[in-house]
C-alpha cells in the first residue's frame, strides 16, 4: 500500500514547497527543521495504524482509561540524509529503539554506480514494527538493499517506509521488490528520474542541503 500525504491539502505541503525552493533551501537549519516537521507528521499518520492497549492512568482527581500503543516501533534511517527525518519520527515515538545503516553510491569510470551498504547498528527486529526512513526514494534500489540488510537482524511484523520525495520508478521498484507487509508513506511522487537517478523536479541532494557538501 502507498500513502501520498501531499495528495491531500494540509500544512505538510508548505514544508514540501520550502524544501524544494532553491532560495529557502539555502538555509540549512530551516531545511533540516522542515524535514523534521515532515517526519513528525508521518509519525502521527503511522501511529493510527498501530495496535493499542487500554491502560488506567491515575490523575489528581481520579482514574482515566487511555489507549496507548501496545508496542513502540523501531526507527531506522539511512545515513546521513535521513537524520533530520529520523529525528522527527523520534520526536513522536520517543520511546522507540533505533537502527542506523549506511548506503552510498560507489561510482565507476563509465558513469555507472553500485549501491554499497557498509555499516549497520540495529536491535533485534523480530516481530516488531519497523519504520525505515530516507528523504528521497529515487531508483528505489538503495531502500530495497537497506531493507534486505536490516532483515539480517530479524523479520519485523510490519515495515513502514517513509520518504518525502519519490519518483514513480522508485515507488514501482519498491512495490515489486519488497514483501506484502511493507507500507510506503511518501510526501509527493515526481514522474521524472534522470539516467543518474536524480528525481526531477525533486530538490537536489538532501544530504548536502542538510549538512553541507561532501567531497
Amino acid at each position: 500500500m502507498v500513502h501520498v500525504l501531499g495528495a491531500t491539502n494540509s500544512i505538510f505541503n508548505q514544508y514540501i514547497s520550502e524544501i524544494r525552493d532553491e532560495v529557502i533551501q539555502k538555509d540549512s537549519m530551516r531545511f533540516r527543521r522542515n524535514l523534521e516537521r515532515m517526519g513528525e507528521i508521518m509519525a502521527y499518520e503511522i501511529s493510527k495504524t498501530l495496535n493499542y492497549s487500554l491502560v488506567d492512568v491515575t490523575t489528581p482527581l481520579g482514574i482515566a482509561s487511555v489507549s496507548i500503543p501496545a508496542q513502540q516501533p523501531v526507527i531506522a534511517t539511512i545515513l546521513r540524509a535521513g537524520l533530520p527525518l529520523h529525528q522527527g519520527l523520534l520526536n513522536y515515538f520517543d520511546k522507540a529503539e533505533n537502527s542506523f545503516i549506511s548506503a552510498y553510491r560507489k561510482h565507476h569510470k563509465d558513469g555507472s554506480f553500485d549501491i554499497q551498504v557498509e555499516y549497520m547498528a540495529s536491535p533485534d527486529l523480530t516481530g516488531k514494527t519497523l519504520i525505515l526512513c530516507d528523504p528521497m526514494l529515487a531508483s528505489g534500489s538503495s531502500m530495497v538493499l537497506t531493507f534486505q540488510a536490516l532483515m539480517r537482524r530479524g523479520i519485523p511484523a510490519h515495515t513502514h517506509i517513509v520518504s518525502v520525495i519519490s519518483s514513480t520508478e522508485g515507488v514501482e521498484y519498491a512495490k515489486k521488490h519488497l514483501p506484502q507487509n511493507v507500507t510506503l508513506w511518501v510526501g509527493v511522487i515526481d514522474e521524472e528520474l534522470t539516467a543518474q537517478s536524480y528525481i526531477v523536479p525533486g530538490l537536489g541532494d538532501a544530504g548536502d542541503l542538510a549538512f553541507g557538501q561532501k567531497i
